[in-house]
């Protein structure tokens, strides 16, 4: 029973004493300017990480929800340039990533053609075709919607926090309480045995795959929103950090375990330590090799718990 308890809430019960170790010992942390801040930088790879922990439950992992991302982007700037309502260019740009996404699906599902390898292919094609329609500069978007997300940044940042609940608790909900999450945790942990149980396991890949590309489409319009350029780079990195966020959350690398309030605390952790790391003039270099690192002990771990 301990051991249970202690692997539900391991991450949990470590950034409680992340978060107050921090709060103690670096200036202008705790403040609620600082707080509102990181959950607004972060909430954009914390929706990423939620789609991404239900591909990595399925047994899959997506590698180019960052390229995606930037796609979806600079799709959603040109069409927004061209003169077409908010509304529809935003819709655009979601549509744009669930387009990649079932792109991801159909080659994995149909192709047989490994989710590593599929996604590796998806994230050189989506970045490269954002840097060629783009001709490799950024775009602004209309001066109406720049003005109004410099005018309303705390208004903006609520937005963003909400959204972030929002998409995490649908994908919960998906999870726990649908027959396509059962299904999903079923061929995550057995495929052979979900397939001999009748599961159709090549339409529920295209479908997890497509819902992680329209939560990735949509990452990108919150990308927008906050640095008010639609950029080719963007997202750079941010597959990988998607990744990592489930991985600490207790997703398994291997399918078939994992949940998405896990991987927000994940999330939460990999935000919290790279908020007080800059605000201690930590260099960005010793944070990647920081967050590498607790990635390869919770995979490490991982293995450990599932030999038991």
């Amino acid at each position: 029973m301990w051991h249970r308890i202690a692997d539900k809430y391991a991450p949990l019960v470590f950034l409680a004493a992340l978060g107050v170790a921090l709060a103690v010992s670096t200036k202008g942390f705790a403040t609620g300017n600082n707080l509102l801040n990181v959950a607004r930088q972060h909430s954009i790879i914390i929706v990423l990480a939620t789609g991404q922990t239900m591909v990595m439950i399925s047994g899959g992992i997506d590698l180019s929800v960052g390229s995606v991302m930037a796609l979806s982007g600079i799709v959603a700037g040109l069409t927004a340039n061209a003169g077409v309502p908010v509304t529809i260019w935003l819709l655009i740009g979601i549509v744009t990533g669930c387009l990649c996404g079932f792109i991801n699906g159909a080659v994995t599902a149909k192709a047989r053609v490994p989710a590593f390898i599929a996604t590796l292919g998806m994230m050189g094609m989506a970045r490269g075709i954002a840097l060629v329609i783009s001709r490799g500069v950024s775009i602004n978007l209309p001066q109406e919607v720049s003005e109004w997300t410099s005018m309303h940044s705390f208004s903006l940042a609520v937005f963003f926090v909400l959204v972030m609940i929002t998409v995490a608790t649908a994908c919960h909900l998906l999870l726990t309480r649908t027959v396509l999450g059962k299904h999903c945790y079923a061929i995550g942990g057995n495929r052979e045995a979900a397939r001999l149980s009748g599961i159709d396991i090549d339409r529920h890949t295209i479908t997890i795959f497509s819902l992680n590309g329209l939560i990735a489409g949509l990452a990108g319009m919150m990308m927008l929103g906050y640095i008010t350029v639609a950029d080719p780079t963007a997202g750079e990195g941010y597959e990988l950090d998607s990744i990592a966020a489930a991985v600490i959350g207790g997703t398994s690398l291997f399918g078939g375990r994992g949940n998405v309030g896990g991987t927000v605390i994940g999330a939460f952790i990999l935000a919290i330590l790279r908020n007080g790391c800059d605000l201690r003039n930590i260099s960005e270099h010793w944070q990647r090799f920081v967050v590498g690192l607790m990635t390869i002990l919770a995979v490490f771990y991982d293995r450990l718990r599932r030999k038991e």
